[in-house]
């Protein structure tokens, strides 16, 4: 090869563990991301520049190199189109991880098919929800900002984290809450940033509904997704005490809770540890298509059983033929 070349392009923080902590998806995976030639523009641009081109080395090797990555990063899952809004509408927000919305490797997460059971024309639903991240850093990284900005009186957020919750404060994805409902704080370095103030999960979530409370929305608080791990032929229902936070945390800020790792755990046993492997696609996280249709319907049977069933009148025929969950816990 004539000259030197030696091309540096940016690496994540951190390489992602395959036991069963949840995987960070590029925007292009996520559904409703910006703009994807945008941003498949912008990666290029970023790698050209960082690329040491020796004396006598062609451009032409350059420009091929740049087309093949566009075609390989081409062949992935293209994201769903965001359906268009109606201004004069009410929205539904869906406001988590990846477990609520994932199109990569083969998964699917439940706020895509979730829209299908709402009608379009007496209601908006948007799946706003981001992979891999905890109900700290969907706050510090400015997506519940954007969230906050689109909030109109007599909208609806559905909240649910916790998955990513349990992590290290300030190593690795540096993603972590503290355990706990309380007001407890603690200074932790992020990537050199000293006097990084981290606060309690429940801190967090109280945030999200006092916001929304704010907005004039209602928001509704859900139990986590169930994980394909079982025991003695019983399904793990819910990882730490995230279930139990969030209901209290529901309770005493006097919101709608939905205990979705109950809905979802009896049907995974009805079906019996077998069937429910298709329901999964890489992992023991994150739920295939099927998966995620199951957890949808889910969501809706816990939608309908709370008080005075607030969603009733935007549901699509879809919608209407779901049944409402026996088990539910709202205060």
């Amino acid at each position: 090869m004539p000259g030197n070349f030696e091309c540096k392009r940016e690496q994540p923080a951190e390489k992602l563990s395959s036991s069963g902590a949840e995987q960070e998806n590029d925007e292009r995976a996520c559904s409703g991301g910006t703009g994807r030639r945008g941003w498949l523009w912008s990666r290029h641009a970023r790698i050209f520049n960082r690329c040491e081109v020796g004396r006598g080395f062609h451009v032409g090797l350059i420009l091929t190199m740049l087309l093949a990555c566009w075609l390989g990063i081409g062949a992935q899952t293209p994201s769903p189109s965001p359906p268009a809004l109606n201004a004069k509408l009410p929205t539904v927000f869906v406001v988590g991880d990846s477990t609520a919305n994932n199109n990569a490797n083969g998964g699917r997460g439940w706020g895509d098919p979730f829209v299908s059971y709402f009608d379009p024309a007496r209601i908006n639903v948007l799946n706003r929800a981001r992979a891999g991240r905890s109900s700290r850093t969907y706050i510090t990284e400015g997506f519940w900002e954007k969230v906050l900005r689109d909030i109109e009186p007599g909208d609806f957020v559905l909240i649910q984290f916790g998955h990513n919750d349990g992590g290290p404060l300030d190593t690795g994805r540096a993603r972590g809450s503290l355990p706990g409902t309380g007001e407890e704080t603690q200074e932790v370095v992020k990537f050199g940033e000293p006097n990084l103030v981290v606060h309690t999960y429940g801190w967090y979530m109280r945030r999200l509904i006092n916001d929304a409370k704010s907005k004039g929305a209602t928001p509704i608080v859900l139990s986590l997704t169930v994980r394909n791990i079982w025991k003695d032929g019983r399904v793990e229902r819910g990882s730490g005490k995230f279930g139990l936070w969030a209901k209290e945390i529901a309770t005493s800020q006097r919101v709608a809770f939905i205990d979705l790792t109950t809905i979802v755990a009896d049907r995974y046993e009805a079906l019996g540890q077998d069937s429910v492997k298709e329901l999964f696609a890489t992992d023991h996280t994150h739920t295939s298509p099927k998966g995620a249709e199951l957890n949808a319907a889910s969501v809706i049977t816990g939608l309908k059983a709370l008080p005075k069933d607030p969603l009733k009148k935007f549901f699509s025929a879809k919608g209407n033929a779901v049944h409402k969950a026996r088990l539910l816990s709202s205060p």
